[in-house]
């Protein structure tokens, strides 16, 4: 996502794979990580928080614990601000504040399988925006997407879903075509590409800005994070439910997600990214008690296998001949659709 760098001689090619374990432990620890957030924030929406503001809560606390990152790569304010208020705007208020809107009126795994139509949109950028030739197996990922789209939203019974639901979810993964655009800044900077953890950093405090604007906080009702919230029946301190959101779904997935890339192919990346809708599906169904339908569960399992055929089939940027370039953690970063 952030650049790519020259492959030193008897390097990548050499090294052992010993660290691939561990890398592909922490990208599942980033699946699951990542798939609870709408888990985590719908019970928080139930008892009367403003998806924005849980999204603003999120956003603003997982900024906060970034913040000795920030300044660590406080020179990205002044080489790549562009890249970052990009990152801000899209990777992180747009997605985030779409999806969470979106779960407030339709289920968490049906808000997630839509979102995940972003790799095939991101195709429609590649063939008319850019116009880069697709292969052959990208537009079939693209067809069996929205196939499967049609099977989860259940198009023969007439939308049940709430419309303005499925809107919402398909701006998130809007949103997400943009965090994919962005994986083209920098690509080319070789060993001045900007750092994805400096990057991410202050995308959360971009998006804290934006959000603080467009939620406005000051009008939250914060007694509601003194309270609980139900999650199928049981009542869950809304505090921990806060703390699960700002810790586990934002600050350590990012994190492990990035650290998980550097060890992974983007095929495997690629895999594990679709993980996180079957996860989010998985707990919403345990802990909030949200079942689907058959032919739903085979309607999702098609828009997931789609994505990620759309995604590992999109044809590479050319590179420069005699330049064997191995990808940066951010490049990967970006293939795995990181953001909500």
């Amino acid at each position: 996502m952030f650049g790519t760098r020259k492959k030193s001689q008897g390097g990548a090619a050499g090294q052992p794979e010993r660290g691939r374990g561990l890398g592909l432990g922490l990208a599942l620890l980033s699946a699951f990580a990542f798939g609870g957030s709408g888990v985590a924030a719908k019970p928080l929406i139930g008892e009367g928080l403003d998806s924005l503001h849980v999204v603003w809560l999120r956003v603003a606390g997982a900024a906060l614990v970034m913040l000795p990152v920030a300044w660590r790569h406080r020179a990205l304010v002044r080489q790549r601000p562009v890249l970052l208020a990009g990152f801000g705007l899209l990777a992180v208020a747009g997605v985030q504040a779409c999806y969470f809107a979106a779960i407030s009126r339709i289920p968490v795994g049906v808000a997630l399988l839509v979102e995940y139509l972003a790799p095939a949109l991101v195709l429609g950028w590649v063939r008319f925006v850019q116009r880069r030739p697709v292969t052959r197996a990208a537009a079939l990922g693209v067809v069996l997407a929205v196939g499967g789209l049609a099977c989860v939203v259940e198009v023969w019974a007439g939308l049940s879903f709430d419309a303005v639901g499925l809107l919402l979810a398909l701006g998130a993964a809007c949103c997400q075509v943009g965090y994919f655009v962005l994986s083209d800044q920098g690509s080319d900077a070789g060993d001045q590409a900007p750092d994805p953890l400096g990057v991410i950093a202050y995308g959360l405090l971009v998006g804290t800005v934006v959000l603080t604007v467009v939620a406005r906080p000051w009008g939250m009702d914060w007694s509601v994070l003194g309270g609980s919230a139900a999650m199928d029946g049981a009542m869950v301190p809304a505090w921990l439910l806060l703390c699960w959101i700002v810790l586990l779904t934002t600050v350590v997935a990012y994190v492990t997600g990035v650290v998980s890339v550097r060890r992974l192919s983007p095929a495997v990346a690629g895999v594990v990214a679709c993980l996180e809708a079957v996860v989010a599906t998985v707990l919403a169904w345990v802990l909030l008690g949200e079942r689907l339908s058959a032919p739903q569960l085979v309607g999702g399992a098609i828009v997931l296998a789609g994505a990620f055929i759309a995604q590992s089939s999109t044809p590479a940027k050319p590179q420069p001949a005699g330049d064997a370039v191995i990808p940066e953690p951010g490049e990967e970063l970006s293939r795995s659709g990181r953001a909500t």
